[in-house]
């Protein structure tokens, strides 16, 4: 076949098109901004994945704002994809920008960390749409001296940590990094518009951090019951102000909807969307007067692992259902040198079950789970610590975690690659806590 050909597995549009009218139909007339384009199905942070309502107006917005702000693309332009098109990332930021701007789109069926800098090359990708873990994977790659020779310069997306942000940088040759921060469904957004290093940039719409309980699982609120605005450089919940001009969206169940509203925020009758997600301002140099920020950590009954934010509720649920086990308390606890937080479950043992059976437990946890969600901990406990409500207390388990000098139970560890948990050692801990396991 030669260079223009059509593969045969692929249909040429243009000769498709060709008996085609080329007016618009005439049903694009009578389509208004404010109708829905779609609907996208959220992670699943407090529950159930929920069908996010998103209009023709934003998805519009999110895609100009990726062509023109974020990736400043154009037709000379090619947007290197790998990223599932159901992921709003790479459908809003990518296809979106493509449609936008008349950039091509090189789209992978899979990510492969050996064949990006040979496709980059090959197809003359100068735009990169990431997310944190995959920028890691390619740092794992061994390093060749001519890495940095490719026509790669621009790249947008989310989860870019501080620890290998430099690194990739400086490695990929890569000029300009448009980290943002945002969701399917929220009403406020944060792009690093100013190539700034290691934020998610500004954000001109009305928001607010606020104080937030992160073991109580709750917002602080003061004497008269309204929220506290963080100081500087302190940790605090994302909250989006609810108006006529920045309107939540919500899902397509209203109690879901509700859910993610808080009222009487900072005055009587206000609204405001709870993003559930740790921020924190930091000193990044000219934003035009706003603030840099950058992302911390999700709050609430979820972790946020290999770029995927997993229901501790669900993962509770499917653990509960092996026969050995009466009980378990699902959490986030930080790895050294890996994105987010990984999953470990305190779990008691069914009566009269001595020891956990590690072969059918694995098997149970790898037939059941995708692999982002499945516990890299395991700790077996006595007996379940709750609280007045019978609520189970994470706090004192998140700060112990698999520390074995804070942990007096037995603890397994799921090693990367691996299919069967192990008893965790001193010699294993150590490496993970020398950032060397490979998470």
């Amino acid at each position: 076949q030669g260079e223009t050909d059509c593969p045969g597995w692929a249909l040429n549009l243009e000769e498709e098109a060709a008996d085609e009218e080329s007016g618009n139909p005439p049903e694009t007339a009578e389509t208004t901004m404010a109708e829905t384009a779609l609907y996208i199905f959220t992670s699943g942070t407090t529950g159930l994945p929920k069908a996010a309502v998103l209009s023709n107006k934003r998805y519009l917005l999110t895609a100009t704002l990726s062509a023109k702000g974020g990736l400043q693309c154009d037709e000379n332009d090619c947007i290197y994809l790998c990223l599932p098109l159901y992921h709003g990332t790479g459908l809003f930021l990518g296809v979106g920008a493509a449609c936008c701007s008349g950039a091509s789109m090189f789209i992978r069926r899979k990510f492969s960390a050996s064949s990006f800098l040979p496709d980059v090359r090959e197809h003359g990708a100068t735009c990169f749409i990431y997310i944190g873990e995959l920028c890691r994977y390619l740092l794992n790659t061994p390093v060749q001296p001519d890495d940095f020779k490719n026509p790669l310069g621009t790249m947008m997306g989310n989860g870019l940590r501080p620890d290998v942000w430099h690194e990739f940088k400086n490695r990929f040759g890569v000029k300009r990094i448009a980290e943002f921060y945002g969701s399917s469904e929220g009403n406020v957004a944060f792009v690093n518009f100013f190539n700034k290093d290691c934020t998610v940039g500004v954000c001109p719409l009305p928001h607010a951090l606020v104080k937030y309980d992160v073991d109580a699982d709750e917002v602080v609120r003061n004497e008269k019951g309204f929220c506290i605005k963080t100081d500087k450089e302190e940790p605090g919940l994302l909250l989006g102000k609810i108006s006529r001009a920045t309107p939540f969206e919500g899902y397509t169940s209203s109690d879901a909807t509700d859910s993610k509203i808080l009222r009487d925020v900072f005055k009587k009758g206000d609204a405001w969307f709870n993003t559930g997600d740790l921020l924190k301002t930091i000193d990044a140099g000219f934003g035009m007067g706003l603030d840099h920020y950058q992302f911390v950590d999700r709050v609430g009954d979820t972790f946020r692992w290999k770029s995927e934010n997993v229901s501790t509720n669900e993962v509770g649920e499917i653990i509960n259902i092996h026969p050995q086990v009466s009980m378990c308390n699902v959490y986030g606890v930080e790895i050294p040198r890996a994105d987010g937080r990984a999953g470990m479950a305190a779990l008691t043992l069914a009566e009269g079950v001595d020891s956990l059976d590690l072969e059918s437990f694995s098997n149970h946890v790898n037939k059941e789970m995708p692999p982002y969600a499945r516990p890299v901990f395991l700790r077996i406990h006595p007996e379940m610590d709750t609280n007045s409500t019978f609520k189970m207390v994470k706090g004192d388990l998140r700060k112990q975690a698999y520390d074995l000098e804070q942990v007096d139970d037995p603890v397994y560890v799921m090693k990367p690659g691996a299919k069967r948990y192990e008893l965790l050692d001193a010699a294993y801990l150590a490496t993970i806590q020398a950032g060397e396991a490979g998470y």
